[in-house]
């Protein structure tokens, strides 16, 4: 028995350590998987597609203090909201824009993703800047 309970408390262990879903590999995997973890209140798997700098830390920090204010129908109403991707844009080969909406919201929201060596990562803070394109 004792064998048993020590079995199972590895497989528990190694299966929640693990990342899973977690594809930067081009970037509209990458930036499907951070707006499904944000709009799902997942913020740790979030912070995995974050490009780490300071600035996109705080806006990251400031969008969790947002979603926290919501009401939890609001935040049922953003798990439960599908992606629509309307449009991507190339500016050059480590660069790329995601312009998407949600099914609940619906307001258009823009993503800017660059490589970093293999993966893709999201520079949270290009979202904030209006540069009316």
């Amino acid at each position: 028995m004792k064998k048993f309970l020590i079995i199972i408390t590895g497989i528990i262990f190694l299966t929640s350590c693990k990342d899973e879903n977690i594809d930067r590999s081009d970037p509209l995997s990458s930036g499907r998987g951070f707006i499904e973890a944000s709009l799902k209140g997942d913020y740790v798997k979030a912070e995995k597609f974050i490009l780490e700098d300071s600035t996109n830390n705080q806006y990251l920090d400031r969008y969790k203090e947002f979603t926290a204010g919501l009401s939890p129908s609001e935040r049922e109403n953003y798990r439960d909201a599908d992606i629509i991707i309307d449009s991507t844009k190339t500016l050059n080969d480590s660069t790329e824009l995601i312009y998407y909406k949600n099914t609940y919201k619906k307001e258009p929201t823009k993503l800017k993703l660059t490589k970093h060596g293999e993966e893709w990562l999201v520079d949270f803070k290009y979202t904030f800047i209006d540069d009316s394109e």
